[in-house]
């Protein structure tokens, strides 16, 4: 079951907004309804966050995506539409339910922190425990420790006008993971940082998910920051999400103009993994294989180069055609590999603007999981290609990619 569902939500201000939700369904626009005193700030807004995602909303000022959030938490009302919490439909609920769902589901992480000044650091950590009746020793030790995540461990006694911008959104990250609900809402968060503090924030946000798993559904305004934190993010436009998808599916295949406009000066290589452009290797030897087998696999394939793997996928080195002709004409039986220490090898997960060194040098990158086993190959061609931001003129396939491991074969 989803964490949140949203299932066509609308949110229009003004006198009468109901009639609104009938006016642009039967394709009236937005200007229409604004010439009846009508603001339509969400419309049609479909979405699931899966339990241990982020979830991305961007969009610019004005697009809808903090009406959204606030319909989410229950501080807005949908004019029409459901919001489900772990299956609880929360536009049904109202006074304690409502309350007690989000204070035992959701917490919030805000753009201007919202720390009580007159409370120490600690206290403000604990806020939402005290709020929801926890006794003093247990909140203290679980702000205590939510601080330590954060990188704040020894500053609970301090007041919140003695840090940092970056060190007060801290501890309002703090205060949401120490209420310990599965759920978090951060609205443009991190928004108010300076650009490197922010970027240490996302840093400690990807980390905190690792370890934690919990929900998240994060709205920023700032593209950069969607597509690197988010599992899948929503693109909004004019109170409509225009697309959903991973930041692969968004660059490489936006759905219409307005998301292939917006994308298209996003810097692919700091956005694309490894995993994103890597290829399946044309064939592969066991070690138990000999030069005539590498070099009847290398006719076949027209590849000049072949991992060596062993029983469990694991990388034993590679194998090259020079070396291998060099073994079949003296008559050798053994094959001649360049031992694994000596190739390129990196995670699925690494960023292509990484990689760029390591292929100077190799090339041919092997790419393997978080079990150490072989699971793709990058030709230099295809890391090359990637720095080309049409996303029509992406995925080298196999022609390409042999032209990096082969005498010219394309």
């Amino acid at each position: 079951m989803a964490s949140i569902t949203a299932e066509n939500i609308y949110k229009i201000f003004g006198r009468r907004p109901r009639r609104g939700v009938d006016a642009l369904e039967k394709g009236a626009t937005r200007q229409d309804l604004r010439s009846q005193g009508l603001t339509p700030a969400v419309i049609d807004a479909s979405f699931e966050v899966k339990p241990g995602e982020i979830f991305v909303v961007m969009g610019l000022s004005g697009s809808g995506k903090s009406t959204l959030i606030r319909m989410v938490n229950g501080l807005l009302e949908p004019t029409s539409g459901t919001v489900s919490i772990d299956g609880d439909n929360i536009t049904q609920l109202s006074g304690e339910k409502l309350r007690t769902v989000r204070r035992k589901k959701v917490s919030m992480v805000f753009q201007h922190f919202a720390l009580l000044p007159h409370r120490t650091v600690g206290e403000n950590a604990a806020y939402a425990l005290e709020v929801s009746g926890v006794n003093r020793s247990e909140r203290t030790q679980q702000a205590e420790k939510a601080l330590d995540m954060v990188g704040l461990g020894g500053w609970g006694a301090s007041m919140p006008d003695e840090l940092s911008g970056g060190m007060r959104q801290r501890v309002g990250l703090a205060r949401a993971l120490a209420s310990g609900t599965d759920i978090m809402l951060m609205d443009e968060a991190f928004s108010a940082l300076d650009p490197l503090i922010r970027r240490d924030m996302q840093d400690q946000l990807i980390e905190l998910q690792q370890e934690l798993d919990k929900t998240i559904l994060f709205i920023t305004h700032d593209l950069n920051e969607a597509m690197r934190l988010g599992d899948r993010i929503a693109m909004m436009r004019d109170g409509r999400i225009e697309q959903i998808g991973s930041a692969e599916q968004i660059l490489n295949d936006p759905a219409n103009n307005y998301v292939a406009e917006f994308v298209q000066d996003v810097d692919r290589t700091r956005v694309l993994t490894a995993a994103n452009v890597m290829e399946p290797p044309v064939a592969v030897l066991g070690t138990e294989q000999g030069p005539q087998t590498a070099h009847k696999l290398m006719r076949e394939h027209q590849t000049s180069t072949l991992p060596v793997l062993t029983r469990d996928r694991k990388l034993h080195g590679l194998v090259h055609e020079d070396d291998i002709a060099g073994a079949i004409r003296s008559g050798t039986t053994t094959l001649p590999v360049v031992p694994a220490s000596e190739v390129g090898v990196v995670s699925s997960g690494d960023v292509l603007a990484g990689l760029f060194g390591l292929a100077t040098h190799h090339p041919l990158l092997v790419v393997t999981d978080e079990r150490d086993r072989v699971v793709g190959v990058i030709p230099r061609v295809t890391l090359l290609a990637a720095l080309d931001n049409d996303p029509h003129s992406h995925g080298a396939g196999p022609d390409h990619a042999h032209d990096e491991t082969t005498g010219g074969v394309a």
